[in-house]
């Protein structure tokens, strides 16, 4: 299975030439059988390989980082699986309310009960931009 699709690549180069801003997931990935899931929001437009996003390898500590994709898929599971991308996955908020749930309940998640607890709200009185 292809990890990205032509236009999910051509928008995590896309969200690559922005660095700094909070962006969306664009894919989820994940090793069958396992704890092990990325939700990718980026590639390095000069160094393709290699992905930004919430890493999270199923030992309670998740965290935001470089991933190279060549490495994470060629690796196999005990049952000679490799990673695939989930192709249902939707973000439905940035790659920041995904990281601090994640860290809240030490593995990514994307249940809407506690995702929505760590969305930015704009103090009262401030008018949207």
């Amino acid at each position: 299975m292809k990890l990205y699709t032509q236009s999910q690549y051509e928008q995590l180069i896309k969200n690559g030439q922005q660095r700094g801003k909070d962006h969306y997931p664009v894919i989820k990935l994940f090793m069958p059988g396992m704890r092990h899931t990325w939700l990718i929001t980026e590639l390095d437009p000069e160094e393709p390989d290699l992905a930004f996003g919430l890493c999270d390898l199923g030992m309670g500590f998740p965290e935001l980082g470089y991933v190279s994709l060549e490495e994470i898929s060629s690796v196999k599971n005990a049952y000679g699986l490799r990673v695939e991308r989930d192709l249902h996955f939707e973000a439905k908020y940035p790659i920041s309310v995904y990281a601090n749930a994640a860290r809240s309940c030490e593995q990514i998640t994307e249940d809407d009960s506690v995702l929505s607890r760590y969305v930015k709200q704009k103090p009262p009185g401030c008018k949207p931009s």
